[in-house]
């Protein structure tokens, strides 16, 4: 599969293990695991770290087979879900750093064209968005309202 914004060939990733039940050596039980994704969401960590630390930390290698749900759904349930999805958001944080670098040194094409990428991608994301139903079918995005989101 080619890249999205350059010429060259992409590199091919690794794939997850194929797994329909959960292992017999999870030391958790599911519902501990709900209270701890509820217990970290709480303390302010996003979903993938989420995952992360009951991956490397308490020993569950998939919430999804452990508990039936993934781990935005069971944010969703508790009402602790961002309202922006966490790939979006990161998109916005990069677009604010590279237009306050802009405001500085005006004169920066390699940045200018960075920029014109990452907001096309969130301009795409966006639209991916709507259609699921994620994001509001009239939410817009500008550099100013995602400066005022990301602070």
């Amino acid at each position: 599969m080619g890249r999205i914004h350059a010429r060259r060939k992409g590199q091919s990733g690794s794939n997850k293990p194929f797994r329909v039940e959960m292992p017999d050596w999870v030391p958790m039980s599911s519902e501990e695991v709900l209270s701890k994704v509820v217990e970290l969401a709480k303390e302010g960590h996003s979903q993938a770290m989420i995952g992360t630390i009951l991956r490397d930390q308490y020993g569950v290698p998939d919430v999804k087979l452990v508990t039936g749900k993934s781990i935005g759904d069971i944010l969703k349930e508790k009402d602790l879900a961002p309202q922006i999805p966490e790939d979006l958001m990161a998109l916005m944080r990069k677009a604010v750093r590279i237009n306050n670098h802009l405001q500085t040194h005006p004169k920066d094409l390699g940045n200018k064209r960075g920029l014109q990428l990452v907001e096309s991608k969130i301009r795409r994301l966006m639209k991916y968005y709507k259609k699921v139903g994620k994001l509001p079918g009239d939410w817009k995005y500008s550099i100013k309202d995602a400066e005022l989101l990301v602070r």
